[in-house]
């Protein structure tokens, strides 16, 4: 028999089944949104700038329910004065998800981000350095680094893919490297291997002799890691995306070219088009998603041969006139 000063089985030891509650700032709805979140390292410290100085400072205060289409408007017209249309974009779609999962969760009935207009990205022509600017720029790099320059030029791998290139990817009896990773430096924390961009990043890229050739002294030179990592620093680490970056800059601008490392994707790219490889082989090379991405970055490169058009035409319909 309990005492009259017993709990009753439902007091203060029954569990709370409620859980922490709704969240009541838009703080800790993108809090939230972040626990479930599967992103890259990369991505996670994009989307952390992103809160830290573009979102929260307007709207981590707010109560989710009051933010009106109107009020997301005008924090996309206040950031376009002064940020990049990329930028922008990118910040307006982490909003539209957190509204997203707030609705799906019951806590929003309506998501503010309707019909929002956003700035039209104008996306300049890509301009591929020459073969003599990229030579250059080579020549002026650390010889450390030379090789890596090569194979950039001479595969279109993305930087990351070729910072994270192992030895065991290269196949050498079918001159053929094997994409399937890429070295991520997050901001912070220490570099990781981890899958590439995309599904279609995955691929067989043909070696040239000229990469072949570079890769090879470069392994003699600098032994490897004992990961299999071909590319490290003076400490036998993995090099940080910034390091090359900021020494591609430096020697850039010491011989006069104006090109970032990533314009050696570009160089590749121009270099299979100007030799007459189709659409989808370039697609394939570079591991865009589609060819329709392919397209709106160098369509402009193949060439518009208006002779070549009439005699295709002639050859077939001449003769019957």
């Amino acid at each position: 028999m309990r005492r009259a000063d017993e709990p009753t089985p439902w007091d203060a030891t029954e569990p709370d089944l409620d859980g922490p509650g709704e969240p009541t700032t838009f703080a800790e709805l993108a809090a939230r949104w972040q626990t479930t979140q599967i992103h890259r390292p990369a991505t996670v410290d994009l989307v952390d700038s992103q809160l830290r100085n573009h979102i929260l400072p307007a709207f981590g205060d707010r109560d989710p329910a009051d933010i009106r289409p109107s009020d997301v408007q005008a924090w996309v017209r206040a950031r376009a004065q002064h940020l990049a249309p990329t930028t922008v974009d990118l910040g307006y779609r982490i909003i539209r998800s957190i509204c997203s999962m707030a609705v799906n969760d019951g806590v929003l009935d309506a998501t503010p981000c309707v019909d929002i207009r956003r700035p039209r990205r104008e996306r300049p022509p890509v301009i591929p350095p020459t073969p003599e600017q990229v030579e250059a720029v080579r020549s002026e790099l650390p010889l450390r680094y030379r090789a890596l320059v090569t194979l950039a030029a001479g595969t279109g791998l993305r930087q990351g893919e070729c910072l994270g290139l192992v030895r065991e990817r290269l196949d050498f009896d079918d001159a053929v490297i094997n994409v399937d990773r890429q070295l991520v430096t997050p901001t912070r924390g220490q570099p990781v291997i981890a899958p590439p961009k995309t599904r279609s990043s995955y691929r067989r890229v043909p070696m040239p002799d000229v990469v072949a050739d570079a890769l090879v002294e470069h392994m003699v030179r600098f032994l490897p890691h004992e990961s299999g990592l071909i590319f490290t620093n003076r400490r036998g680490l993995p090099i940080r995306r910034s390091t090359i970056s900021d020494a591609w800059r430096s020697a850039a601008r010491r011989v006069g070219v104006h090109a970032r490392f990533h314009d050696l994707r570009h160089f590749y790219a121009s270099l299979l088009i100007r030799h007459g490889e189709s659409v989808k082989v370039v697609q394939a090379r570079l591991g865009h998603a589609s060819a329709t991405e392919t397209l709106d970055t160098y369509a402009h490169l193949w060439a518009d041969n208006g002779d070549q058009t009439r005699a295709a035409v002639d050859a077939v319909l001449g003769h019957r006139t």
